[in-house]
């Protein structure tokens, strides 16, 4: 009978563990949207509509005291003009390639030191963005492909 208590009891350490991880990773993700909140109410603050179909720059938002320069979804006639000139770089590295390109290979045609991995993430951090708003494409083997 002690060996089923100890066993309960191992198995409920491993939930309470797992739990409180879980409870972790929710406040975080909760820490983020309200982020996420302030950033939408600051572009709606300032007409992100109006900036979608005239500006050819994009719009900057304070977010914590810092600027953050907003990526905007590929949307309607929205052409790349619209993106960051290093944004525009990415997607035209992108578009003139054969095939689907690695990070690192982008990196290269825009001189980046691509044996040290550290410094392609930003990189990787902008392609997915771009990915993530419509103007790239990333498939399951983590290149990339033009949208358009």
């Amino acid at each position: 009978m002690l060996g089923r208590i100890a066993a309960r009891r191992a198995e409920l350490d491993l939930l309470e563990e797992e739990l409180a991880k879980r409870l972790a990773d929710v406040r975080v993700e909760g820490d983020e949207l309200v982020v996420a909140e302030r950033v939408v109410q600051r572009i709606s603050e300032k007409g992100f509509g109006e900036y979608l179909s005239l500006a050819p720059a994009p719009p900057e938002a304070q977010v914590g005291g810092r600027s953050v320069l907003l990526i905007p979804a590929r949307v309607g006639g929205l052409d790349a003009e619209a993106l960051p000139p290093d944004y525009q770089r990415i997607l035209a590295i992108v578009r003139d390639a054969v095939g689907p390109v690695k990070v690192k290979e982008v990196g290269a045609k825009l001189g980046l030191p691509v044996q040290v991995r550290g410094k392609l993430e930003p990189l990787r951090g902008k392609m997915t963005k771009l990915a993530d708003r419509g103007w790239l494409r990333k498939r399951g083997d983590g290149r990339f492909t033009s949208a358009f």
